[in-house]
């Protein structure tokens, strides 16, 4: 039976004292996870793994941030083999906390395709969460839409909904517009977003969909996931989604995605577990409790994830979303975007 650890934590109140760390840390042959994905997201893919490998996996839940700040602070004594986060950004910032060890075997380079993957191999993406626009159907024309940018047009004026500036989500995507148009035309999107905007900016893509349904705002930008939990709930909902800038660059994409720890005890089991949740098998788990899309792209996704429609994603290296979001920060707050 997996020592499962799913502790809530505080780092303002946390004890990190050796003889904890040790009853933490489980036999050399087991695997021990850090993650900030949740507990119902992550339990049946490790269960599978020990079922079909007999390597039992431990594992700790928390805040991303609070998780990268546990492990910079047990260091050598980390019990932590696998490090797993929800962002690009997140993964990016681990990787220069040197909380990694360079990994990169010819299974994870032929199961996720490099632009999913960081350019030195500390960390890969394991599931992949494309970030596009919802609209309703009842006030929308879908001729209306095209892409990000075009979302700061005037038509849109105060019928536009977003996510808070302070999320990471929202931080990724910023960064990829930068990338992909350069300052000064990222720069006049973002201030035609706030321009537009119908309400202050919403703490959860749920918010912005529930505001959308409410009549509040026509449109709005949201992970599909969260459009994928509300359609399970609520079928009839009048709501849809539409992939930007398909004539462009295609659709802003994040992942989830873990790497091996610096200083794991047991490296070996970490990478043979790494590279099985980039498998074909695992990769369909993902999907299925998650309503996200396989990082894995040689297999299928869900089949409701597949009923929203092929297209085409931003094939940008997604390190380049931490790389760039300090950038994006500054842009946003310079704009007003809260």
């Amino acid at each position: 039976m997996n020592k499962k650890l799913s502790i809530a934590l505080s780092l303002m109140v946390s004890t990190l004292a050796l003889g904890s760390i040790t009853q933490i840390q489980a036999a050399t042959d087991d695997v021990t996870v850090y993650s900030s994905r949740k507990e119902h997201l992550i339990q049946p893919l490790f269960e599978q793994f020990t079922k079909q490998t007999g390597i039992e996996v431990n594992y700790l839940t928390g805040s991303g941030g609070d998780l990268i700040e546990r492990l910079k602070l047990e260091g050598e004594n980390t019990p932590a083999d696998m490090f797993m986060t929800v962002d690009a950004g997140d993964l990016w910032y681990a990787g220069t906390q040197d909380i990694f060890q360079p990994v990169a075997t010819e299974v994870i380079k032929s199961n996720i395709p490099s632009y999913l993957r960081d350019p030195n191999g500390l960390w890969t993406g394991l599931s992949v969460r494309a970030r596009t626009i919802v609209y309703s159907t009842e006030r929308v024309k879908e001729s209306d839409l095209s892409t990000y940018g075009d979302l700061a047009s005037s038509k849109w004026n105060k019928k536009l909904c977003l996510r808070t500036s302070k999320k990471i989500y929202t931080k990724s995507l910023v960064a990829s517009i930068i990338h992909n148009k350069g300052v000064d035309a990222a720069s006049e999107i973002i201030d035609g977003w706030v321009n537009n905007l119908a309400a202050v900016p919403n703490a959860k893509d749920s918010h912005v969909m529930d505001a959308i349904l409410a009549g509040q705002c026509d449109v709005g930008i949201v992970n599909t996931y969260y459009f994928g939990r509300l359609i399970e709930k609520n079928p009839e909902a009048p709501l849809k989604l539409f992939w930007a800038n398909q004539d462009t660059s295609g659709v802003h994409v994040n992942v989830s995605g873990a790497g091996i720890t610096k200083n794991a005890s047991n490296p070996a089991g970490a990478t043979q577990l790494l590279e099985w949740l980039s498998s074909a098998e695992a990769q369909a788990i993902y999907g299925s409790l998650n309503k996200e899309y396989p990082a894995n792209q040689n297999i299928d996704s869900d089949d409701v994830v597949s009923s929203w429609g092929e297209f085409k994603q931003d094939r940008m290296n997604l390190s380049i979303a931490g790389e760039l979001q300090a950038d994006a920060v500054k842009l946003m707050q310079r704009l007003g975007y809260k």
